[in-house]
């Protein structure tokens, strides 16, 4: 079942399995049409999509755009673990060939922005950070503890 390996693999830290999770699930699932918007809404409907699969996780608290650090987190989730919290940045990029960068840029605007505060306020400091970038039906993850 895809989503609860992508759950599995978001838990453990592995980007790898992420990746291939959430590409599997958008093969199936997804129309490239679903996506036309402008560029800068494209991200909007990854995003969306993103949340609706972590939903899956009864367990697991779900914020979406909370406020932490220096500005807004695209989705904080408060693990069962409660050493435990996950931050994913979702970016959009028109070109395949961008999907390394762009992850780069996510993990770098979690760093830079602090947006680890709201879950280290709660206590949790086991903090797995991802950075997401789209391309179509394409994605690429990385990860890095914080």
């Amino acid at each position: 079942e895809p989503v609860q390996s992508l759950c599995t693999a978001l838990e453990s830290g592995n980007a790898e399995i992420v990746t291939k999770q959430l590409t599997k699930i958008m093969s199936n699932m997804i129309s490239i049409l679903d996506t036309k918007a402008p560029d800068a809404q494209k991200e909007n409907f990854y995003h969306g999509l993103l949340l609706g699969l972590l939903r899956n996780e009864p367990n697991w608290l779900i914020r979406s755009n909370t406020e932490s650090g220096d500005g807004f987190c695209d989705i904080l989730v408060e693990l069962e673990d409660p050493d435990s919290g996950i931050i994913i940045e979702v970016k959009y990029t028109p070109e395949l060939k961008h999907l390394d960068k762009t992850c780069e840029t996510a993990i770098e605007q979690i760093k830079n922005r602090r947006y680890d505060e709201y879950l280290r306020n709660e206590g949790r400091n086991n903090i797995l950070a991802y950075g997401i970038a789209f391309c179509k039906k394409r994605c690429k993850a990385i990860f890095e503890k914080l």
